[in-house]
């Protein structure tokens, strides 16, 4: 049975972290759909690209993910999101579980751990 393709909206301040989720996600047979660089681009892509799933960084300028994760989740309740968060972060990961977050990965990340998260996630 083939998988299906999500929409994933990938949400990181860091473009080689963008870039690495972004080839991860596609070798995965997945499509991204758009990027973000902080919390606030992320709301307004979410509301024009309706993704299948986004991943979220924690710490990022003008707005965190935590604060784009309820966002997103008061207007989705149904939304997908993986936070990918560094080492050091686990109250952050907490908080952000908390406020309507799936899943979390901790950086730096095998591959294989993205592609299963996502997996998990959408089944």
């Amino acid at each position: 049975m083939a998988k299906k393709k999500l929409k994933v909206l990938i949400v990181d301040d860091a473009i080689f972290m963008r870039r690495m989720l972004s080839d991860i996600i596609k070798e995965a047979g997945h499509e991204v759909i758009g990027e973000a660089s902080n919390g606030r681009e992320a709301i307004d892509l979410y509301a024009k690209q309706k993704p299948d799933l986004v991943t979220m960084d924690i710490i990022m300028p003008e707005m965190g993910g935590i604060d784009a994760v309820k966002e997103i989740v008061a207007k989705d309740k149904n939304a997908c999101i993986l936070m990918v968060s560094a080492m050091g972060q686990q109250q952050l990961v907490v908080e952000a579980i908390q406020a309507g977050a799936r899943d979390f990965i901790v950086k730096p990340f095998e591959s294989s751990r993205i592609v299963n998260a996502i997996d998990r996630l959408v089944k």
